[in-house]
């Protein structure tokens, strides 16, 4: 079955043909980076990562780009607001960004640009679009681009222009010919970061930025560019306007979007007070719980957020890491049943949510051998871990991941010093000593199991 993806400018499932023989580009909108990452922007590269390691696990030859933001309003608003400058703000967050990458596991891009690097390229492309029509330099200004130059624009929101400028808020701001007109280049403000440029000096818009970094990086003409589902419209709409008006031919084959998350049947919001941040989830939930979570569900679906669909996936890996405890992962099966069953799940969009089923099935299957044809066993297990690590799933030693699930007041230490304690009261056979420490250890929600004269244990939910 060849790989398909469901393209939104389509609206259908396509199959992947690469622009270039065996090489795939693919570019995704990452961080504005003012704040540290939300749960809506673990999903996102929890999703993206997958996409990377599939394509690469299938025998493509993947570049991936994933942009950040280091400048624009909110950015500049935060940083004048802790009285800070931009670049350390910005700094900052970067840092707290790959933090959170490299606890949910997800693989830095081959590159991740920032967009105050390529100024300059943003600015070639805002003189060629002047050049062309396609923008011009409002009353007060900035440099705009004239949205109905653009004949096709609104083919991925699937909106006729009419119906988009018949929608469109009244504008405060009458420097814009039409109100769906956006900004490419914007004039400088007392006391905000600013470039020279052939307009004055000033900084670029929001949605130029991705146009310029994606050409410069990739190509004119690439095959994957993906986003949250908020990203749509107008920005990536806005991306393709300026950039086919640029290049004069088509910018992207397959345009993949990931679906919103909701808190508890809710959106997520602040004045709502159900947003959360990957940092402090992370401090009552494991990140590998948190990324099976994510994984779930089917990357265009919506995907509620709760405590109880994160115990859900505490239950799931439990059942996935119990086949693989106290048995050696051989050289996986290559080409199984198992295998062609997960390549056909994740053929068919990253279907993720399939693909985990498969290893469920993997999973029932070497618990049933272990007693019967350990050699099996071990193969299938290590298939398990095999096809689970293109997912980024079980890569854990079964029994850290089992003192790791969840998080817990007492450390590791006295853990075991409880244990051994018990063990040494059940060789002097003071059973009710032996019982009162397992006791203990279960309030605390430590759970041991004994087996072949050894005891292990595991955190319960």
């Amino acid at each position: 079955m060849p790989l398909k993806i469901y393209n939104s400018l389509t609206k259908e499932k396509e199959i992947f043909k690469p622009i270039r023989a065996n090489e795939v580009s693919m570019y995704v909108c990452g961080m504005t980076v003012y704040d540290y990452c939300h749960i809506g922007h673990a999903r996102l590269m929890i999703v993206f990562d997958v996409v990377a390691r599939y394509l690469r696990y299938a025998g493509y030859n993947l570049y991936y780009v994933q942009n950040i933001t280091d400048i624009d309003d909110k950015i500049i608003k935060r940083a004048q607001e802790n009285n800070e400058d931009y670049q350390a703000l910005t700094d900052r967050f970067i840092k707290a960004l790959h933090h959170d990458l490299n606890e949910l596991n997800v693989l830095l891009p081959d590159i991740q640009p920032k967009a105050t690097d390529y100024v300059q390229t943003m600015q070639q492309i805002i003189a060629v679009l002047l050049d062309k029509g396609f923008a011009y330099i409002a009353t007060n200004g900035d440099v705009m681009y004239a949205v109905n130059k653009f004949a096709e624009y609104g083919k991925l929101s699937h909106r006729n222009l009419a119906d988009l400028q018949a929608g469109a808020r009244i504008e405060v701001d009458k420097s814009k010919r039409d109100p769906l007109d956006f900004v490419l280049w914007k004039t400088a403000k007392p006391g905000e970061p600013s470039w020279n440029s052939p307009w004055g000096e000033g900084r670029p818009g929001w949605h130029i930025e991705c146009s310029a970094m994606s050409m410069d990086c990739l190509h004119k003409h690439i095959d994957i560019h993906g986003g949250g589902m908020d990203l749509k419209f107008p920005h990536h709409e806005n991306e393709i306007a300026q950039t086919e008006a640029y290049n004069n031919e088509k910018f992207v084959n397959y345009w993949m979007h990931v679906g919103y998350l909701q808190v508890d049947n809710e959106k997520m919001s602040k004045s709502l007070n159900n947003f959360f941040l990957v940092k402090d989830v992370l401090q009552h939930y494991s990140a590998e719980q948190l990324r099976f979570f994510m994984l779930v569900t089917h990357y265009r679906k919506p995907i509620n957020y709760s405590n109880e669909n994160l115990n859900q996936a505490a239950e799931s890996l439990i059942k996935l890491y119990t086949a693989l405890r106290n048995i050696k992962c051989a050289t996986p099966l290559k080409d199984s049943a198992y295998e062609q069953a997960f390549k056909t799940a994740m053929d068919d969009d990253f279907n993720t949510s399939e693909a985990i089923t498969v290893l469920f099935t993997l999973a029932k299957d070497i618990n049933k051998l272990k007693e019967v044809d350990l050699n099996q066993a071990q193969a299938l297990a290590g298939l398990l871990k095999y096809l689970g690590g293109v997912l980024g799933l079980l890569q854990a030693e079964p029994e850290y991941f089992f003192q790791d699930i969840t998080k817990t007041e007492i450390d590791v230490v006295e853990i075991e010093k409880l244990i051994q304690l018990r063990n040494e009261a059940r060789q002097n056979k003071d059973w009710k000593e032996a019982d009162h420490l397992r006791d203990k250890l279960q309030k605390i929600g430590i759970v041991l199991e004994d087996k072949n004269n050894t005891t292990s244990w595991r955190r319960e939910k």
